[in-house]
Formats: C-alpha cells, structure tokens, sequence
C-alpha cells in the first residue's frame, strides 16, 4: 500500500510493522467524534473511569493539602493548574479500557492493571518520570516568580489573591505566571497527547514516542491546540469544586484521548 494510501485512510488502514509511526491529519469534526465517542465508553464501563477519577481528585487534595499544612499557601494555586500535568499518566488505565472495548477482550480491573504493565513497562514509567519533572519544574517556576514579585515572605492564600485583585505587583505576578505557565503546558501537551497510548498500543520507546506525539501536533496545529485549550478549561472547571469535577471530566477526556490517538496514528501491521 503506498503512504498516501496510509495518510488518506479511513483509520483502518496499517503502516508496516518496525516502521516509525506515521502521523495524520485530524479536524475539529474528528475532536468532536472522539469526544462523543469518549462519553460512550465512559458510559458504557463508568465503574472504571468513576475510579480513576476519583483516583486523580484524590490525589490533587492530597497536594493542596499538604501545601497548606506545610505553609505553603503561594503554590496552592500553581499546584491546582500544574496538576493537569500529569492527567495523561493517570488517564493509561482508561486507554486500556477504551483499548479492550475496541477490540473486544473483557474488562477487568485485573485485567486493565495489568496490561499497563505488559504493554507498557519500562517506557511507560519513563514517561511518568517525564510528567512528574514537569510537574516540578512548574512549581519550580511559581516559586521563582513569587520570591520575584512578594520576596521570601510567606503570605496566606486569601492575602495573594487579594493582591493579585488590587495591586499591580499582584496583577503581574498572575499574568506573567499564567503566560508561562501556558507555554510550559503546551510544550507538556505536545510530547504527551499521543505519548501515553501509543506506547500503551505498541512496542514503542519513550524518546519516539514523544517526538511522534509533537508530530501529531504540528501536523495539525489548529485542530491540537485547540483541543488542548478545551481540556485545560475543562480541567479548571472541574478543580473548582474542590477537584470533585475531575470524577467526571477525566474519564470523559481519557477515553476521548484513546480515540483520538487512533485517529492521529496509523495502526500498525501485525508482525510476520
């Protein structure tokens, strides 16, 4: 078959084995199917996405709390938004799940636990590896940029919010950090979007793994960003009832990703 066959396919199309992946072109009306399709699978084996959800909230106030205990009020705020980071890491289980329905293998939470590991293994822990630097390079950078604007002065959160309302040092400090917290969230979107189940599909490394996924993204910029946009206003909804939203708004999302993913990377051939 030859590439242009691949790259015009209908999905069902498949690149030789041993091959690097071969990226395609998506559209907002591809977005839109993969977001309904999404929904279907979390309403078809909520059980799963309701416990990775719950999973993922847990674990966020978990860090708030411990932010706020340690007196650290000024990243409680970054610590929130940076969380996002490290979704798709805890979204594999629900690329499993949306894997063995597409397929047709039973679920299990055995099951769905256990190939994490099978399919992925040591690459897959390499990218976790990468999500959580993230994560800490994005409170790394609020910490910098609060000694910057408020000093090494420990403020409570309600005295930083006022500040941010009320002063120009404040406003500045929210701006600036949000541009770079932007731009700090779409390099981690780019190398992860498709990082996560492709590796999760495949015998695939981490390193082509991430350059693949920065593939897909360039390949279809508008399209990419924009479901990148999508996700980060959904995420912040979900953050505000004290991370309860993200029970919901992950397995949506998750699963969507999965189906995504399947239209962005050509599948590839068995193996001989």
């Amino acid at each position: 078959m030859a590439l242009s066959d691949w790259l015009q396919g209908d999905g069902r199309a498949e690149q030789p084995a041993g091959t690097d992946p071969i990226v395609r072109a998506v559209s907002v009306d591809d977005i839109s199917a993969c977001l309904v399709a999404g929904m279907r699978d979390f309403q078809a084996a909520p059980i799963y996405g309701l416990f990775f959800g719950g999973v993922y909230a847990l674990g966020g106030l978990l860090i708030l709390w411990l932010a706020l205990s340690y007196e650290l009020a000024f990243l409680a705020y970054p610590l929130a938004a940076g969380f996002a980071l490290i979704g798709p890491l805890v979204a594999v289980g629900l690329y499993e799940v949306s894997r063995r329905r597409e397929t047709g293998e039973p679920l299990s939470f055995g099951a769905v636990m256990g190939a994490i590991g099978r399919h992925g293994g040591q690459e897959m822990g390499w990218m976790a590896l990468v999500s959580v630097f993230a994560l800490i390079i994005w409170v790394y950078v609020a910490g910098w940029l609060y000694a910057i604007f408020f000093g090494m002065s420990g403020l409570d959160f309600g005295d930083i919010v006022d500040a941010v309302f009320t002063t120009p040092r404040g406003a500045a400090f929210f701006v600036i950090g949000s541009l770079i917290g932007a731009g700090i969230v779409l390099v981690v979107f780019s190398i992860t979007v498709v990082s996560f189940p492709l590796i999760l599909d495949r015998d695939t490394d981490f390193v082509t793994a991430m350059i693949t996924s920065v593939r897909a993204v360039s390949k279809s910029p508008g399209p990419m960003i924009g479901w990148g946009i999508f996700i980060a206003f959904l995420l912040a909804l979900a953050l505000l009832p004290l991370f309860a939203g993200l029970v919901v708004v992950l397995p949506v999302l998750g699963h969507a990703t999965w189906h995504l993913y399947r239209r962005l990377v050509v599948p590839a051939a068995p193996a001989a």
